[in-house]
């Protein structure tokens, strides 16, 4: 009778909070149209929604180590299920997937899986996790990953390597939100990006650090509320505007064939073939330079600092004369980085030289041709190859990630955990089921309305994203017939979600909106990565090995601590830019199923999985998988002076390189409980 009564006072709760929300937007809606300035729209959005997250953080402050780690274990399945999907729904999710879509289409190319796969994969990956992790784990009454290890396996290195391997994944995966964070705070306060990042960051900190999973429980359920009204509503916006029905996923294939159609033409287009032949001259230009590196870098010098001076003997205009500063200033700034510089422009020109600037048709199956010559056989296979392995990386990595796995320990019953993994399922799909149709209208959009219009009046918007980072978004009159083609038009992954209003011209609070929500996404996540390497720093290593005499009160508030301290570091690394958000988050997941799902599911599973066994086993997938990222990532590359990547293993991308470490870990697992077990037979006879 309690559980009910407490039910629902929460829905009571839950549905003010809803109703609430709504009338906020539909007044800021009124408020523009009476003319309402966008410059306090924006900053609006971003403070308003970072002081409710921070009400409910200081409202669930804590230091109970039950009500810290795990919410005390009360909270119900259709709240778990909503934060544990808020808590999913990240920035890769909400900002980057559908670019991937727009980017990649439904299989991508050979060096690209392709976007469906990242829907396929981390949908499917629930279904892992409540078949066979998330129960399991619930009956044993622990609070962390680490946890389970130890009480599995025993001893000590079991939880050391699952508490390093978390810090490892949860980093990863962290640094991409924070660089989600920074890219919205900056756009809707105007700025600069890494003052966006700490704007951001102190939402995180105010939720995570006063109340623990408590206060990160409820921040979820209110963020996931956001983020869904803020993806549907654009969508849904466009669907009707283009075919006159709001449902997105049901219409959406109308346009689909639609981009077929308008694909062929632009392959087709005079204009277009301008465009690439002026990229193929370019990377023909770079080409020449890295023939001879150190002498072109002083010529190219010495041409830009000529021309300084030559607009200065000419008293030309002051702005020419900064955008000849900026062109010196641009230059590599030594051999080395001239070389990789140039080399990364040339590899870019000449896949921009392809037609579609290099994009697979949308809705084309696989790269490549079963039918076709040996070259169009073997791409077919390897992009068929990568979007198979990426769907298990990313169905593996889901039931080992550590910061969703401890979600499932804060439910009432095992029961309980079951209902919210269901319910949680239910609350992704609501919107993946959306995303490959935005995806498509975004690109309908784009290819019907930016496409052929005039330089001189592009919408203001572009301009506005270029300022907040250069590589998102660039429109550059190639072939310089003052009109946009195709071929022009550069767009980042991470730019298509958040600027799909703007796109669409649609009214700038749904902007707003959608900003928001891609910062509830990122924030989200954000809580329960850094709540899970504090924990796992303080509680699952310093606490066991060095301070066995701290109480528990003792270990919450060194967490707390510690979360700070993660939190700046993972903001100083998003503030260099690593990567994009896609492939930092698809490295975590890789990470997350090589260390920990064949020790995981083999100790629930196989009584005969020893310690020796899973150390040798969890260790083996770990080094297998980053020996294999690391290895043929450019940037490290460069820093050691190598300049031909090694060969890949069966053509698998390194995104994927999870494939090899989960079949290694649990075959050395596997092989070395048997070789143990046969020892232990030997010497008992």
């Amino acid at each position: 009778m309690r559980d009910r009564a407490y039910e629902r006072r929460l829905a009571r709760v839950l549905a003010l909070y809803v109703l609430g929300l709504c009338s906020v937007l539909l007044l800021l809606a009124w408020a523009e149209q009476q003319g309402l300035s966008r410059q306090w729209l924006g900053p609006f959005f971003l403070f308003a929604t970072i002081m409710v997250y921070a009400a409910i953080g200081i409202w669930g402050r804590t230091t109970d180590p039950e009500e810290y780690y795990v919410a005390g274990r009360r909270i119900p399945p259709f709240y778990n299920g909503m934060a544990a999907a808020a808590d999913w729904m990240s920035a890769a999710s909400f900002i980057s997937l559908a670019g991937g879509l727009y980017l990649q289409g439904f299989t991508g190319a050979p060096g690209q899986p392709g976007g469906l796969a990242y829907v396929l994969g981390w949908t499917g990956g629930f279904c892992l996790v409540a078949l066979l992790v998330a129960p399991y784990l619930r009956s044993l009454e622990l609070y962390t990953l680490p946890d389970y290890f130890q009480h599995r396996y025993g001893g000590e290195w079991p939880r050391r390597l699952a508490a390093l391997s978390a810090i490892a994944c949860s980093f990863t995966y962290v640094v991409a939100q924070i660089y989600g964070i920074g890219l919205i705070a900056s756009r809707l306060t105007g700025v600069q990006f890494e003052i966006g990042i700490l704007l951001g960051l102190g939402g995180v900190l105010l939720c995570s650090f006063l109340g623990g999973m408590r206060a990160v429980t409820w921040t979820q359920v209110a963020q996931y509320v956001i983020l869904l009204l803020a993806f549907l509503i654009p969508v849904s916006w466009l669907a009707y505007k283009q075919v006159g029905n709001p449902l997105a996923p049901l219409v959406y294939g109308q346009q689909l064939a639609r981009i077929g159609e308008i694909e062929q033409r632009l392959m087709a287009a005079p204009d277009e073939k301008e465009v690439q032949a002026e990229y193929l001259r370019r990377a023909e230009s770079y080409r020449s330079w890295l023939q001879d590196v150190e002498g072109s870098l002083r010529r190219e010098r010495a041409a830009a600092q000529d021309r300084i001076r030559r607009l200065k003997s000419e008293a030309a205009d002051s702005a020419r004369i900064v955008a000849a500063h900026r062109e010196l200033a641009a230059l590599p700034k030594d051999v080395a980085a001239a070389r990789e510089q140039w080399t990364r422009a040339m590899q870019e020109s000449l896949e921009r030289a392809r037609p579609l600037t290099g994009l697979p048709a949308h809705g084309r199956p696989f790269a490549g041709d079963p039918a076709g010559s040996g070259a169009q056989q073997d791409a077919f296979d390897s992009s068929r190859l990568n979007f198979l392995a990426l769907v298990f990386c990313l169905m593996a990595g889901t039931a080992g990630l550590p910061h969703l796995l401890t979600r499932f320990y804060t439910a009432t019953s095992v029961g309980a955990a079951r209902s919210s993994v269901a319910w949680a399922l239910f609350f992704i799909v609501l919107l993946y089921l959306s995303v490959p149709a935005l995806a498509v209208m975004v690109k309908y959009e784009v290819m019907q309305h930016l496409v052929g219009s005039s330089f001189d009046q592009l919408p203001s918007w572009i301009l506005q994203w270029a300022r907040v980072d250069p590589s998102l978004i660039s429109v550059t009159d190639i072939n310089g017939d003052g009109r946009v083609q195709f071929g022009e038009i550069r767009l980042g992954a991470d730019i298509i979600m958040l600027a799909t209003p703007e796109i669409g011209g649609m009214p700038y609070v749904v902007a707003g909106l959608v900003a928001a929500g891609g910062l509830a996404a990122a924030l989200s996540t954000a809580d329960g990565l850094l709540l899970t390497i504090s924990n796992a720093m303080v509680r699952d290593l310093y606490s066991h090995d060095l301070g066995s005499h701290m109480t528990a009160e003792q270990r919450v508030i060194l967490s707390k601590f510690a979360l700070l301290a993660v939190a700046l570091l993972a903001a100083m690394v998003a503030s260099l830019k690593p990567a994009d958000i896609l492939p930092l988050v698809s490295a975590s997941f890789s990470i997350a199923a090589a260390a920990f799902v064949p020790a995981l599911v083999l100790g629930i599973f196989w009584r005969g999985a020893t310690r020796r066994a899973a150390v040798a086993g969890m260790a083996t997938g770990l080094a297998v998988t980053l020996y294999y990222m690391v290895a043929n990532a450019a940037s490290v590359r460069a820093a050691l002076g190598v300049t031909a990547p090694p060969p890949q293993w069966f053509g698998i991308v390194p995104a994927c390189a999870g494939v090899f470490g989960v079949a290694a870990g649990t075959a050395v697992i596997v092989a070395a409980s048997l070789a143990g077990r046969r020892r232990a037979e030997v010497a008992a006879a």
